[in-house]
């Protein structure tokens, strides 16, 4: 067994002791189709410490990876970071098994492990900036609330120089790399996007503040270990200048079309917005619902100016593909966006109305009152949605200052 799950050291006191999750498809409605990891690690100083533990279904190759440093009984101290069930699933088993000293959590980590499971072990609570002894080396613990659970903080190893994240800086990436520069760049890029968008974006104004808070810590920052993904030892700065800029949700001449049809009429009043768009200079992005997940389409507005939004009526409301996406958006909390509704009709057309009212909620800026058309659309509702391509163009080009 211990030669079957090797841990991988990542610095020259701490080991990478997770697990892949290569068969992962779907984590709470973001579609992850390269899997992911649940990163663990393991500290070995004076007094041992496992930072995080995994979900549950794989406790026992956690437990492997560990045993092949060390005997899991001789863990002093657990340190949870993040106790959402993917990284605390294994929790209560791991501490039967290990019995540790102490086992340390945020205040609000406290009460949420409590609450999750009925432990036997007593918790410890850390507060914001309290540092422990681990004999050799010491832990200082970071509050990071809301990004993206209350009781998530920062763990940092001052002798190796580790920021363990959480869930911060991370992606859902099933990968045998350990480290993001042994991965192709675009991938990165593609994975801690939507990681971003679909995870943290709601908190962006949060992820500005950890920032500029991290940055007066001064911290000698050398590795950064989430809790998904690759670990970054090389270049690292790149991340957080691009959590910066995806943060700021500055608005770009991009235009995301996304679109639901049921007898193509809507599709093709898609297409004709998207020329208006392209020929009034925006970068489009046109998205059908039959063939592009949710996720996706968030991924694509984290760095556009404006969503336009289609739909036929279907029992006197929005087609169920283009609801989900609108509430799922809704829930994602996006800034900065202009754009408008537009969809076909048989006899009611309710859509258009319903989809001006949740990007209203959303606080997108309408461009257009919407555009409806009956049945399949006739040269003059073309020429009204090209004209909608233009007329979002231009706002674009006023949104990005000029």
């Amino acid at each position: 067994m211990t030669d079957t799950f090797p841990a991988f050291k990542i610095s020259p006191n701490v080991y990478w002791v997770g697990v892949i999750d290569w068969s992962l498809r779907d984590f709470h409605g973001y579609s992850a189709l390269r899997g992911t990891t649940y990163n663990a690690y393991l500290i070995m100083a004076e007094k041992i410490t496992l930072i995080d533990t995994v979900k549950a279904s794989f406790k026992d190759e956690l437990l492997a990876r560990i045993n092949s440093v060390v005997p899991p009984d001789k863990i002093d101290y657990i340190v949870s970071d993040h106790s959402e069930m993917d990284h605390t699933g294994a929790l209560p088993e791991i501490i039967k098994i290990v019995r540790p000293d102490k086992v340390f959590a945020s205040t609000n980590g406290v009460k949420a492990l409590s609450e999750h499971f009925q432990l036997d072990q007593e918790l410890t609570a850390v507060k914001d900036g309290e540092r422990i002894s681990l004999g050799n080396t010491d832990l200082a613990f970071y509050e990071t609330k809301m990004l993206h659970w209350p009781d998530s903080m920062f763990t940092f190893l001052n002798q190796d120089g580790i920021l363990f994240s959480q869930d911060a800086f991370g992606m859902h990436l099933a990968t045998s790399q350990r480290f993001a520069d042994q991965i192709a760049e675009s991938i990165m890029l593609e994975e801690g996007s939507k990681y971003f968008a679909n995870i943290l974006l709601p908190y962006s104004n949060l992820v500005t503040n950890l920032l500029e808070k991290v940055g007066k810590l001064d911290l000698n920052i050398q590795i950064i270990a989430p809790d998904h993904g690759p670990i970054w030892r090389k270049n690292f700065t790149h991340i957080l200048e691009l959590y910066s800029r995806w943060a700021e949700q500055k608005p770009t001449r991009k235009a995301v079309v996304a679109y639901a049809t049921m007898w193509e009429s809507t599709a093709l009043m898609a297409r004709a917005i998207a020329e208006g768009l392209t020929d009034g200079g925006a970068i489009v992005k046109l998205m059908a619902l039959s063939a592009d997940h949710r996720s996706d389409v968030a991924t694509e507005l984290l760095d556009a100016g404006a969503l336009l939004v289609g739909s036929p009526t279907i029992n006197g409301n929005i087609f169920p593909t283009m609801a989900d996406l609108l509430y799922y958006i809704k829930g994602l909390k996006p800034k900065n966006l202009c754009g408008a509704a537009f969809g076909s009709y048989g006899w009611s057309g309710e859509a258009v109305a319903q989809m001006n009212s949740l990007l209203q909620e959303m606080k997108v800026e309408l461009v257009s009152e919407g555009i409806k058309s009956r049945y399949v659309p006739i040269k003059e509702a073309l020429e009204e949605c090209y004209s909608l391509g233009l007329k979002v163009a231009k706002r674009l080009k006023e949104f990005c200052g000029g």
